[in-house]
């Protein structure tokens, strides 16, 4: 059974898991379904829900990026730079989206050019943006936003419990779902997952995509940075640490194959209520932050021991088949 052909079942069964996790939340705790509790878990998980769009597309093509977390970093830590010597608030967001895009495009060239693997990379990156990060604000926050700046992060539309931020991200959402299912672009991204050295030969610019998936995670981490240095109202070294762990646990548990080729982002829209309101709940009923990372990396190593299981099921198939009609 081939993965892909999982993939509708699977949602299915995330949806059903969000309800159970919605019913289990307001057993534990009357606040749990109100509009501000919603609102205020919603607003905490859009940076991670932001990243996770294009952290889909760098799956699907069969590569990762470990180093969104310190790209968010050094893009908080430009930004915060920029308010100390007094720029306008809009140049320091210009200039932490031209740090994203010039991080992720030193992680695509080193994956492209120099055809190193995506894994190894950006775990050096990660370091290294970190590292760049702390150089630039050392220990010291910044926290010189105004007021406006900082709706981006938790302020409301009007006297609705929708975040500002959840516009951001659903037209993002919209942006790369189109992309990803209706263009030729998104269907060379399935291709590459798939099978590289078919795409290749069928006229894919395997380099250039693989290279623009980069870029875009780049100015996408950048874009997060903004979101949650407002959310936080301080922009600080250590910004987004951390946070790779769950962009990839939403990424894995909405169904897309960490091996490549396959996955949706509507499974990813789902996994991230779930591991939203999942965090929520454990925070309602006293959880630490360090007990619910215990309990996101359970979640994710878990979803990785079905997926292989279900390709190693997959390819005993194949193998029975083609044993059945005399193929080697």
């Amino acid at each position: 059974m081939r993965l892909r052909s999982l993939a509708p079942r699977w949602e299915a069964f995330l949806l059903l898991v969000l309800v159970v996790v919605l019913l289990l939340g307001a057993q534990a705790s009357d606040h749990f379904l109100t509009a501000s509790n919603i609102s205020i878990a919603l607003a905490g998980m859009m940076p991670v829900a932001i990243v996770a769009l294009p952290m889909t597309l760098i799956i699907v093509t069969g590569e990762i990026d470990i180093s969104v977390g310190s790209i968010i970093g050094l893009c908080a830590s430009i930004m915060g730079l920029c308010l100390e010597h007094h720029l306008p608030v809009v140049l320091a967001m210009a200039s932490g989206l031209a740090i994203g895009m010039l991080a992720g495009l030193f992680n695509g060239v080193m994956i492209v050019v120099f055809g190193l693997p995506s894994l190894v990379v950006t775990i050096g990156t990660l370091a290294l943006y970190r590292g760049l990060a702390q150089i630039i604000l050392k220990e010291r926050g910044v926290n010189s936003f105004p007021d406006w700046y900082q709706q981006i992060g938790f302020g409301m539309i009007g006297d609705s419990p929708i975040p500002w931020s959840l516009i951001l991200f659903a037209a993002l959402f919209f942006g790369f779902g189109f992309f990803l299912q209706l263009t030729h672009g998104g269907r060379a991204i399935y291709a590459i997952g798939n099978n590289r050295e078919a795409a290749r030969y069928s006229g894919v610019s395997v380099e250039h995509t693989i290279l623009g998936v980069f870029v875009a995670s780049g100015m996408v981490c950048a874009l997060a940075a903004i979101v949650l240095t407002a959310y936080l109202a301080s922009a600080r070294s250590d910004t987004g640490i951390g946070l790779e762990l769950q962009v990839i646990t939403a990424v894995v548990l909405g169904g897309v194959n960490i091996f490549g080729g396959s996955g949706t982002l509507v499974g990813v829209l789902i996994a991230l209520f779930v591991l939203a309101f999942v965090k929520n709940a454990l925070g309602l009923v006293g959880m630490t932050p360090e007990q619910q990372d215990i309990v996101t990396g359970a979640v994710l190593v878990g979803t990785l021991i079905i997926f292989g299981a279900s390709r190693n099921v997959g390819e005993a198939r194949s193998w029975f088949a083609r044993l059945r009609i005399g193929r080697p």
